[in-house]
């Protein structure tokens, strides 16, 4: 992910994904690298950061820069990756344009919820017979990304396309006073959209409701080309009939088909296709990227039920610094668990934890949203904590190649006590006093820091001595009987304003001071 995009999703602020077939299977170099260009430029200028998807030498890249444009715009014989030819184009070291199913992939999994593109795939005309059906749509059904787009390719079957769609499960809605669906070089299909927004707006409105939904698919918004470019669809029509009768002559089928049809109509119109072609990405990029910028502020806006505050002032965050972790539980259904690599009946459930997490957890569900410092992997692990903290501000986590989210897996008696606990947590070594550092100004100003013991003793060090110098209030929350001591192996202990540790944490802390037990404590419950 190129750094720019990838700051500007970690700050929460709009992000516009683009695809790049249309670079590479679209147009004629070099107006394809001019049209990406500029397409780049309409989404800045409207206020969003443009992250254009392409595969460069095997690798995925989101987010492009102006010689990697150029390389993927005059390239010969780059593939057009979808979602199956993603794994083998990876694998060999290729280089390609990314589909809207594509590039759908690359977006959701970098954190945008918006994409324009030019015009999505869909049902094939003589679909019915062949079943060439667009892997676009079953992504929409499967990817939750809105998809900004001209509606569907005037040479394919709109009105099955849109049956399929909503088999699907995609929420398809017209962009503007009409519910006409869009048939790409064309204002009018003949088909209506099941649904119709008005403006930007009603748009981020639609798509934070998906979203929050968590239903896993996506959404449509079909934009007509404007008016003043817009193609004849009766000239449209002809020039399409014309290129299919060609393209079965010449026995044309599968992912070669769309490009030939495009270039075919092109010249059957004397360029006007391609001329409402380019005026109708450019609109979409447009009105994509306010959308982006409508959907941020959304998401940005307080919660309802959430205390009002004076517009002037934003009050300061509460920080949490700690651990985030993966928790498997499994539960033995007999009284006995058997050894010698038997397999033992029971209860496998998963959960999301990590003392730093729960702590984050619950002051945001609280009201009280705070900072949270921690780090995961970039694993499916991470991807699943993601979805599930949605209500809570991860914007500042890091998440670190090559390492894995931290995971722990207890084994539990059919009467509930823990028989055995292995944990994989070295990633809780990653937030550091440098990493910590970062966030110095939101630290100092915080009403309440909260740090657990799965951090490092130098970063709570480091907290300690800020919390002595602007005389902050400190939350310990000690973790476990073997990192419960960490702040009491100096003086930092004594700026702690909360500390809650069990008696077994409570005693190991009395043993580091050097304090004798009182008697009996020993045998307390």
């Amino acid at each position: 992910i190129q750094p720019s995009v990838q700051e500007a999703v970690m700050e929460g602020r709009p992000v516009v994904a683009l695809e790049s077939t249309i670079i590479t299977h679209g147009m004629a170099y070099p107006q394809n690298l001019s049209m990406a260009r500029e397409v780049e430029d309409i989404v800045k200028t409207n206020g969003a950061v443009p992250a254009t998807v392409g595969i460069l030498r095997g690798r995925i890249h989101v987010g492009l820069t102006d010689e990697e444009l150029e390389f993927l715009a005059s390239s010969k014989n780059v593939a057009k990756v979808s979602r199956r030819d993603l794994p083998f184009i990876l694998s060999q070291g290729l280089s390609g344009g990314t589909t809207v199913s594509g590039t759908m992939i690359a977006a959701h999994k970098a954190g945008i919820p918006v994409f324009v593109t030019g015009g999505i795939g869909g049902v094939h005309r003589g679909g019915e017979n062949t079943l060439d059906v667009s892997a676009d749509l079953t992504e929409l059904g499967r990817t939750p990304v809105a998809v900004v787009s001209a509606g569907v390719k005037s040479i394919l079957d709109i009105g099955r396309t849109l049956e399929y769609l909503e088999t699907q499960g995609v929420c398809v809605a017209a962009f503007g006073e009409s519910r006409e669906f869009p048939a790409f070089f064309s204002r009018q299909s003949g088909f209506q959209a099941p649904y119709h927004v008005r403006d930007e707006e009603e748009a981020a409105e639609l798509i934070a409701s998906a979203l929050g939904l968590g239903l896993g698919s996506g959404v449509l918004i079909a934009v007509p080309c404007p008016q003043e470019r817009a193609a004849s669809g009766q000239v449209i029509e002809e020039a399409i009939q014309q290129a299919l009768s060609e393209a079965r002559s010449r026995e044309i089928t599968g992912k070669e088909l769309t490009p030939f049809m495009l270039q075919k109509i092109n010249e059957l119109t004397d360029g006007k296709s391609l001329d409402s072609n380019l005026a109708l990405i450019q609109n979409n990029a447009r009105v994509g990227s306010c959308i982006a910028v409508a959907l941020s502020k959304l998401q940005k806006a307080p919660r309802k039920g959430n205390l009002p505050c004076r517009e002037d002032t934003t009050p300061p965050q509460p920080v949490v610094i700690g651990g985030i972790n993966v928790d498997f539980i499994a539960k033995a259904q007999n009284p006995v668990i058997l050894g010698g690599g038997q397999t033992n009946a029971g209860r496998v459930r998963r959960t999301f934890g990590g003392v730093g997490r729960n702590l984050a957890d619950c002051l945001s569900r609280l009201g009280q949203t705070p900072l949270f410092l921690s780090a995961v992997g970039k694993d499916e692990h991470s991807e699943s904590i993601l979805r599930y903290c949605h209500h809570m501000d991860m914007s500042a986590v890091l998440r670190l190649e090559g390492k894995s989210t931290a995971t722990y897996c207890a084994v539990i008696t059919s009467a509930g006590e823990l028989s055995v606990g292995l944990g994989d947590m070295d990633i809780h070594h990653q937030i550091t006093e440098q990493y910590v550092s970062q966030f110095k100004e939101n630290l100092c100003q915080a009403p309440l820091v909260c740090i657990d013991g799965n951090v490092p003793l130098s970063t709570i060090q480091y907290v300690c001595q800020l919390a002595r110098e602007h005389q902050l209030a400190v939350c310990y929350e000690p973790t476990d009987e073997n990192k419960a001591s960490k702040p009491f192996l100096s003086d930092s202990w004594k700026v702690l304003s909360y500390i809650s540790p069990n008696l077994q944490e409570l005693r190991a802390i009395n043993r580091t001071l050097g304090n004798p037990l009182p008697a009996g404590i020993e045998y307390s419950e």
